[in-house]
């Protein structure tokens, strides 16, 4: 969905904060109430659409113009058993009439379709929140299986919530009476009538949804003609029950965009998207090596979609084909790619040391996830940073590149194809799972915005012997980059030797000499430690005293943290690296600049540790390894302690 946006920028100092005091409006028998701000959490059992639910209410909400941010939560398991606590899947959206940066801290309002979805959610409710709940869901059997004795829905523990029971199931059944469906086929439509009523109460857009549903089911048109009935009869509902007195409206974020058009985007989706444009920009066809893995398969399946654009996909039977086709490719000619997660990092890790010998552009794509070992396949962690710095035998310098944002996956893609293809080396691009799986609103750019990094293959001997011959040395250096050159394998009067021994400087030829091996590990640093990055910016308008420093996706709850802390007349700086190897040539000198360096991460402290040995910097470690990003407020506790102290 795109929506055309006017206005000019302005961010808006603790715009994440509660709003105070609606505005409302009588509309007929019931009443509209105007908000700045909306936090929605849609939870249920894995099986229950919730996921699906939260998409389409997100688009509508893009549509609309609204600023958002989203964090779907889901379980690890496929198929978790029904109605317990750990196959509760979730979605949360926050949306507002101005600039916003995090999924929010606490959900205004709550949709819980059974009671495992209840309890595993209700403890993030703040006093005062609205809890819809599907009631034909709450029997004792299930009450029981996630521990409760009595039903809360009776027992006085929800009063301090604004509680709306609802018999979900019932409705959506009744309503599908009419179709030629069985009880449980109509019963599957529950998700469809709790977004009805949710766009009821938050005027959101409903001609997308019923497109989608009459696309999505096109060879199944009786199922999409259910659902939208059940779509509408929510919508209905809402309208007409005596329960749901107030409706809410939250304007568009006109002033929180710079013009253009827009669309929602998730970071996963951004980055494919980042990496087809970059093969435009170079003029190079795009290979991608992969074998799924949860949180970046989604990539894969994206450019398997886009073979118009010259993208070729292999899926590979494990990690380590999947790296050692990309490589090829690389050698072949293409922009290579490849996509894991964490453990299947150290499965590549012997092909990438040899992508850092044979100096050939590689880009390995590392969407983070909760480790060690499996982990937590579905949960979000920083704690890559290190196994991307070091965790190859020898040395291996790799540059490290790391998104922001979702929409910022787009850019990050970019950057890292530019440095893989001027420096011919692989590059680290380390987004995680919170970027991946959440979305916001990104501005499709125009062509002409694009970087140029095309590349120029080697096309003749570049160089000359003592006798006057004249050969290919493909280890000789770009005076400037000290990239080697790069030959497409046919190129006549190229041919040249690569592999996994020890090249001799110039020709590549095997060689066991120490000194030589001495040149070759001292030239692959100083190419790493040579590329030319931006000078990180520093976000400082009062002279603060104390910085805080982050790296990936952390940048949305820290400066949400920030704005809260200046809000209340504190002075805090803040910086976010983009680029962690080679770190920008400023970054000693503004560190040197403040008496405290804070440096929130979601592992125990690797960045700290880095900047800790390279510029003996005290770096504050704040850290978090729960499977979820930051909150704002959390953050902002710590940065005020951190002022004080």
């Amino acid at each position: 969905m795109t929506s055309q946006v006017s206005s000019p920028a302005e961010q808006a100092d603790g715009a994440e904060e509660p709003v105070v005091g609606a505005q409302r409006e009588p509309v007929g028998a019931k009443d509209v109430r105007r908000l700045d701000r909306v936090i929605i959490r849609f939870a249920g059992d894995s099986g229950d659409g919730m996921q699906l639910t939260g998409d389409r209410f997100t688009s509508e909400t893009a549509s609309f113009g609204n600023d958002l941010s989203t964090l779907p939560n889901f379980p690890a398991e496929i198929r978790a058993p029904a109605g317990t606590l750990p196959g509760v899947s979730s979605f949360q959206l926050h949306f507002a009439d101005h600039d916003i940066l995090t999924p929010g801290d606490a959900p205004d309002v709550l949709v819980a379709m059974n009671p495992a979805a209840l309890k595993a959610n209700v403890a993030d409710l703040p006093r005062g929140a609205e809890i819809i709940v599907n009631t034909d869901e709450f029997t004792r059997r299930a009450m029981q299986k996630v521990g409760y004795e009595v039903s809360p829905l009776e027992d006085g523990s929800l009063d301090g919530y604004r509680l709306h029971p609802v018999p979900l199931t019932t409705l959506t059944v009744e309503a599908l009476k009419d179709f030629d469906l069985t009880r449980k086929e109509a019963e599957r439509s529950k998700n469809m009538f709790a977004l009805g009523l949710l766009s009821w109460m938050y005027h959101r857009p409903t001609e997308g949804t019923e497109k989608f549903l009459t696309t999505k089911f096109a060879k199944k048109p009786h199922i999409a003609a259910a659902n939208i009935a059940a779509y509408r009869a929510g919508w209905n509902f809402g309208e007409t029950t005596e329960d749901f007195a107030v409706s809410y409206e939250v304007a568009p974020a006109a002033r929180a965009f710079p013009p253009g058009v827009y669309r929602n985007i998730s970071g996963n989706l951004a980055l494919a998207y980042g990496l087809i444009a970059a093969s435009r920009q170079a003029d190079l066809p795009l290979f991608l090596g992969s074998y799924p893995i949860t949180p970046a398969s989604d990539i894969l399946h994206e450019l398997s979609k886009h073979k118009n654009f010259g993208v070729r996909t292999f899926q590979a039977e494990d990690e380590i084909a999947g790296i050692g086709a990309a490589l090829g490719a690389a050698f072949g000619g293409s922009l290579a790619v490849t996509t894991t997660s964490g453990p299947g990092v150290a499965l590549k890790s012997e092909t990438i040391g040899l992508a850092v010998s044979l100096e050939l552009p590689l880009l390995v794509v590392d969407i983070q996830r909760g480790g060690p070992s499996t982990g937590l396949p579905t949960k979000t962690e920083q704690a890559d940073l290190l196994q991307a710095m070091y965790g190859r035998n020898g040395e291996a310098p790799v540059p490290v590149v790391a998104p922001r944002t979702p929409a910022d996956c787009f850019d990050a893609a970019l950057e890292a194809a530019r440095i893989a293809l001027a420096y011919r080396t692989p590059v680290f691009l380390l987004s995680d799972g919170y970027l991946a799986n959440g979305s916001e609103p990104w501005r499709v750019p125009e062509v002409e915005e694009l970087p140029d990094i095309s590349v120029r293959f080697a096309q003749a001997p570049n160089h000359t012997l003592a006798d006057g011959t004249e050969v290919f040395w493909p280890y000789k250096r770009d005076p400037h980059t000290l990239a080697r050159p790069w030959a497409v394998p046919g190129t006549p009067g190229l041919e040249h030797r690569i592999g996994g021994i020890e090249k001799q400087d110039g020709t590549g030829n095997i060689s066991y000499d120490p000194a030589n091996h001495d040149l070759m590990v001292r030239t692959r640093q100083a190419k790493i430690d040579g590329i030319e990055v931006p000078d990180i910016a520093v976000d400082d308008p009062d002279g603060a005293r104390t910085l805080v420093l982050g790296w990936g996706s952390t940048y949305g709850p820290i400066t949400a943290a920030v704005r809260r802390v200046r809000k209340e007349g504190g002075h805090i700086a803040q910086a976010h690296l983009r680029h962690l190897n080679p770190f920008p040539g400023n970054l000693g000198e503004i560190l040197a600049g403040y008496e405290r360096v804070v440096v929130p991460e979601m592992n125990l402290g690797q960045l700290a540790t880095l900047i800790r040995a390279r510029y003996l910097v005290d770096a504050h470690s704040y850290n978090q390894v729960n499977g979820m990003p930051f909150k704002a407020e959390q953050l902002a506790t710590a940065l005020k302690e951190a002022i004080d102290d």
